[in-house]
């Protein structure tokens, strides 16, 4: 006999979980048959009946709906409560079948009702064809391009070409000490590492908390307009000098214009248009800074540092063993060879005296 086994989603639990409304969590296990098995895990938030008294839409839904015979539903209500300590109050409705795009089964919908009249949301389940099996699973559509789902478009680049094998792409905070420490762990060593297999771009998420990071972002990049090479050598100076730009007395003026500063002496290294570098820095136009905060909200990030390697999320100032290790898997995944694992990191001899 062949075993499924899938794992149930419990689709409510975030849904509701701020609202104060009731909320249960059920975990158990349901068989329908010799050694056929599936995990179900269900959350009842209960909402008002009437918000979502309605259910599943069947006339929604591909096929003509079958109503179930009263023996399988019975099956199915049994196996529910018993394996899933439903509350006896609770009753268990059970919906008509409906065609599903799963070969061999049928879909229904289960919704839970309790003494009081408040109903949850309907969960959809398929059922076999033969009636002996149950089961719910989620589908995630994997077809793009993990790679695609972030551009690094327009923004200036270090390590390799566009065309590189692996796409790093950061949210940065200038003022963030944490996005510092990474900055400081990842450069060099990770061009050393890599060379030109890694294109590597940072967008902006200034933090509200941080009063100069908006400022510093516009700065860098009116000059990053016209000099990648100033661009990131004024990256590296302000994560590396970050703590002294508002003086000693933390000023928000002083590190404003210690910004400026830095910013137009290192365009006159790069031997930029002063005036038209000027002009962008009396502006402060920060409608791409804007326009990258967005990105970054779209993508449910509230902090930084973050990177995504090839559209993979790496987030917080981790060792630099494991983004390596993320980078390799994703140059396997194009095909080309990671280059030798690191050496392990020996850790330093236990000391006798007390840390100060």
């Amino acid at each position: 006999m062949t075993t499924h086994r899938w794992l149930a989603e419990g689709r409510w639990r975030g849904a509701r979980a701020s609202s104060g409304e009731p909320t249960r969590e059920i975990i158990a296990e349901v068989n329908f048959g010799p050694k056929c098995f599936f995990s179900l895990a269900l959350a009842l938030p209960l909402a008002p009946l009437g918000c979502h008294g309605q259910g599943v839409s069947t006339a929604a839904l591909p096929g003509t709906p079958v109503k179930l015979s009263p023996e399988l539903v019975r099956r199915i209500e049994i196996l529910i409560r018993s394996r899933s300590s439903v509350p006896p109050n609770y009753t268990i409705a059970v919906g008509p079948e409906v065609k599903s795009d799963v070969p061999g089964f049928q879909q229904v919908s289960i919704s839970f009702t309790a003494a009081d009249g408040k109903e949850s949301k309907p969960v959809n389940f398929l059922v076999s064809d033969d009636g002996k099996t149950l089961a719910q699973f989620s589908r995630y559509d994997i077809s793009q391009d993990p790679r695609s789902s972030i551009s690094d478009a327009g923004r200036p680049a270090r390590g390799g070409p566009v065309s590189a094998p692996v796409t790093i792409v950061g949210f940065d905070d200038l003022e963030c000490p944490f996005c510092a420490k990474l900055h400081a762990q990842i450069f060099p060593a990770l061009l050393a590492r890599y060379g030109d297999q890694v294109h590597f771009v940072y967008k902006d998420f200034p933090l509200p908390m941080h009063p100069w990071a908006m400022r510093a972002a516009i700065d860098v990049n009116c000059l990053g307009a016209q000099s990648v090479t100033g661009y990131w050598n004024v990256i590296d100076h302000i994560h590396e000098h970050a703590g002294e730009l508002g003086g000693a007395e933390k000023s928000l003026a002083t590190a404003n214009k210690a910004l400026d500063t830095i910013v137009r002496d290192e365009g006159t290294t790069q031997k930029v248009d002063a005036a038209k570098l000027n002009a962008c820095l009396a502006k402060q136009d920060d409608t791409a800074i804007q326009t990258s905060i967005k990105e970054g909200d779209a993508l449910g990030l509230n902090s930084t540092p973050v990177l995504y390697v090839n559209g993979e999320k790496f987030e917080g100032a981790y060792p630099n063993a494991d983004l390596f290790r993320m980078i390799d898997e994703a140059l396997v995944a194009q095909g080309k060879k990671a280059p030798a694992p690191l050496a392990p990191v020996a850790a330093a001899p236990a000391s006798s005296k007390p840390a100060s």
